[in-house]
C-alpha cells in the first residue's frame, strides 16, 4: 500500500514539474489558440445551410459575391465572434475572482457579480428601452457595486472563502428577486428580456462586436501585465505585503476589472452561467497556477469552449435554436458537483 502510495506520490510530482517547464506551457497555449481558430472555422461552418469548410475559408478571405459570403460575413461571423469574446471575459472574469478571493468556487455567476450587471441593465432595457447604449456602463456600475458589497459583507477581520461565497448567494438572490420584480411590473415588455434571462446569441450582429472588442482587449492586456501582482495576492495577505504589495488597492483594482468584463459580457448577451467556473479550473488543470500562463490561457479555452457550445446550440435541434445558456447550463452543473464532491481540492493544489 505505501509503495503505491509512494509511487503516486511520484507521478503527481512528475506531473507538476512537466506542468512547471516553460516550453510546456508555450505548447499548451499554441494548442490552445488552434483549438480556438478550429472552433470559430466551425461555428461559421455549421447552420441551416452548412457550408464546407474550404468555403468558409474562401469567403473570409475573399469576397466572391456569394450567397456563401453573404451568409458568413453578415450573420455567422459576427455571431461567432461575439460568442468568441463573450467567452473571454467571462472567463477572465472568473479567474481573477478567484484569484483576489482566494475561493475556487468565486465566479461572476455563483457570487452574484453577473446578477448586478444583469439587475442594472434589466432596469435601461424594461424601464428605459430607448437608452440602450447606456446597457454597458450601467452594467459595469451595477456589477462594481455587486462585487464591492459581497467583499465587505464577507469582511470580518479577513475575506473567509466560506463567508464570500455565502455573501455572494444572498447578493445573488436579491439582485435576481429585484430582476423578476421588474418583470412583473412591466409584462408588456418581458418578452423582450427573456432571452436576456437565459444568455443567448441568437441575432448578434457587428453592432455587438464592435460594442463588446474594445472592452475585451482593453481587459484582457491589463490584466496580463499585471498577472504578476495577482500571482503575488495568491501567497496570502501577509506575504504579499511584505513584498511589497498594496493589497487591499490592488485587490480593488481586480475587482473593478472583473466588474467591466463581466458586465460588458452581460450587456451584450445577458446573463450567461458558468462560463467564469468551468474555464479557470478546465484550464488551470493543465496549466497551472501561474497567471502569467494562466490568464491567456483561460481566454483561449472560453473562446473555443463558447464558440463551440453555440454550435451545438444552434445545430442541435434544427431548426429550433436552443439559447446557448441552456448548453453551458448542462455542462456546468455536472461539472459544479464534480468540484464539490472533490475535485475542488485536486484543482487547487495543482
Amino acid at each position: 500500500m505505501n509503495n503505491i502510495s509512494m509511487e503516486t506520490l511520484n507521478t503527481k510530482k512528475a506531473e507538476k514539474h512537466i506542468r512547471d517547464k516553460a516550453i510546456y506551457k508555450l505548447t499548451v497555449l499554441t494548442v490552445l489558440l488552434g483549438a480556438c481558430i478550429l472552433s470559430l472555422i466551425l461555428s461559421v461552418s455549421f447552420g441551416a445551410l452548412r457550408i464546407s469548410i474550404r468555403d468558409v475559408v474562401r469567403a473570409i478571405f475573399h469576397d466572391d459575391g456569394s450567397m456563401n459570403r453573404q451568409i458568413i460575413w453578415t450573420i455567422r461571423l459576427p455571431r461567432t465572434l461575439v460568442a468568441g469574446l463573450t467567452g473571454i471575459c467571462l472567463s477572465l472574469s472568473g479567474v481573477i475572482l478567484q484569484g483576489i478571493m482566494k475561493n475556487p468556487l468565486a465566479s461572476p455567476g455563483i457570487i452574484g457579480v453577473s446578477s448586478g450587471a444583469g439587475l442594472t441593465a434589466v432596469i435601461i432595457l424594461v424601464v428605459l428601452p430607448n437608452y440602450y447604449y447606456l446597457v454597458t456602463p450601467f452594467a459595469f456600475l451595477g456589477a462594481l457595486l455587486a462585487t464591492i458589497s459581497i467583499y465587505f459583507l464577507a469582511w470580518k477581520n479577513g475575506v473567509n472563502p466560506m463567508r464570500l461565497i455565502l455573501a455572494g448567494v444572498a447578493v445573488n438572490a436579491f439582485l435576481n428577486a429585484g430582476i423578476n420584480a421588474l418583470m412583473i411590473l412591466f409584462p408588456d415588455r418581458v418578452h423582450g428580456v427573456v432571452w436576456f434571462m437565459v444568455g443567448g446569441l441568437s441575432a448578434r450582429t457587428w453592432k455587438h462586436f464592435h460594442v463588446l472588442w474594445p472592452y475585451t482587449l482593453g481587459g484582457f492586456v491589463i490584466s496580463l501585465i499585471f498577472s504578476q501582482k495577482l500571482n503575488l495576492l495568491m501567497l496570502g495577505d501577509e506575504v504579499a505585503t511584505s513584498l511589497g504589495l498594496k493589497v487591499e488597492k490592488t485587490r480593488m483594482f481586480f475587482i473593478a476589472l472583473a466588474s467591466l468584463l463581466a458586465a460588458s459580457a452581460v450587456s451584450v448577451v445577458g446573463l450567461l452561467g458558468f462560463v467564469g467556473l468551468i474555464v479557470p479550473h478546465m484550464t488551470r488543470l493543465i496549466i497551472g497556477s501561474d497567471h502569467r500562463y494562466l490568464l491567456p490561457a483561460t481566454a483561449l479555452s472560453g473562446a473555443a469552449l463558447l464558440m463551440a457550445c453555440d454550435t451545438i446550440a444552434r445545430v442541435i435541434m434544427d431548426p429550433l435554436e436552443i439559447p446557448v445558456g441552456i448548453i453551458m447550463a448542462a455542462l456546468g452543473a455536472p461539472f459544479f458537483l464534480y468540484l464539490l464532491r472533490g475535485g475542488l481540492k485536486k484543482n487547487v493544489k495543482s
